[in-house]
């Protein structure tokens, strides 16, 4: 049997720098590859712009990964470039850092973290994955998808820019093996090991996400020297796609000042 591979999408690349680096894209969950929309439109103005299909999502459907065998299978399937993870992208992205950098020039976090540490908590968090899957998988994609991006989470998020279409060609089975086996509580917290990380790292939040731009701010702080804090004005959890052009302008800006190979 082969080992599994995941979906990769290519969503641009600049006529005019054809060896431009890579951005690879890992997106949050009940996402797929082409929800990225302005923000990937964007950086691929001046750079190759790849998406991945993320374990139990679209076109890697099949795939069941937990967030260790995820980071393998980016890897081997994305290649070197400069890595963009949004919520569960970003906590795949971190463990990739860690446990694959030879693929990692630049990485940039979004909306995410590095796990629970209190054992009950996370023990708490992975029962209500187990719950919500099992809801899922009861109600189907369609209700499930409206359920979810119904939470105040996503307040700020228009349902025009939210890839409504994209999110329902998603399965249930799918979607509940990435809760069960990728979902937050599943995550082994990485914050001791997160000053070996070496590349430039530049973590993201919306203004508007208190929650997770405190995360942001804890991030940058453990990660140490390497690290760029910044939160997108006029935007919530979900950044990248309420305010798209400040959110990639900040990263574009941030990759001219960290430049691969540069100081």
């Amino acid at each position: 049997m082969e080992p599994p591979q995941l979906n990769v999408e290519h969503l641009g690349r600049p006529s005019s720098l054809l060896d431009a680096r890579r951005v690879v894209l890992l997106h949050g969950f009940t996402q797929t590859a082409r929800c990225w929309g302005r923000f990937a439109a964007d950086l691929a103005r001046s750079h190759e712009v790849v998406a991945v299909d993320m374990p139990g999502h679209a076109g890697s459907g099949a795939v069941r990964a937990d967030l260790d065998q995820s980071a393998a299978l980016v890897a081997d399937g994305a290649g070197r470039g400069t890595y963009v993870g949004y919520s569960m992208g970003g906590r795949v992205a971190i463990h990739l850092a860690l446990d694959h950098p030879e693929v990692v020039e630049r990485l940039v976090l979004l909306g995410a973290t590095a796990g629970i540490e209190d054992d009950d908590e996370r023990a708490r968090r992975r029962a209500s994955d187990e719950a919500l899957a099992d809801h899922l998988e009861e109600v189907g994609v369609e209700s499930f998808v409206d359920e979810w991006l119904g939470q105040p989470l996503f307040a700020g998020l228009r349902r025009e820019d939210a890839g409504v279409p994209e999110r329902r060609r998603n399965e249930p089975a799918g979607l509940a093996s990435s809760l069960r086996l990728a979902g937050t509580g599943t995550q082994r917290p990485r914050w001791g090991d997160l000053a070996g990380i070496e590349v430039p790292v530049l973590v993201l939040a919306g203004v508007d996400d208190p929650k997770f731009a405190a995360l942001a701010g804890r991030l940058g702080r453990s990660i140490g020297p390497n690290a760029t804090v910044a939160l997108v004005p006029h935007a919530g959890h979900t950044a990248h796609l309420e305010n798209p052009a400040d959110a990639a302008s900040i990263v574009q800006r941030w990759m001219r000042a960290h430049p691969v190979g540069g100081p």
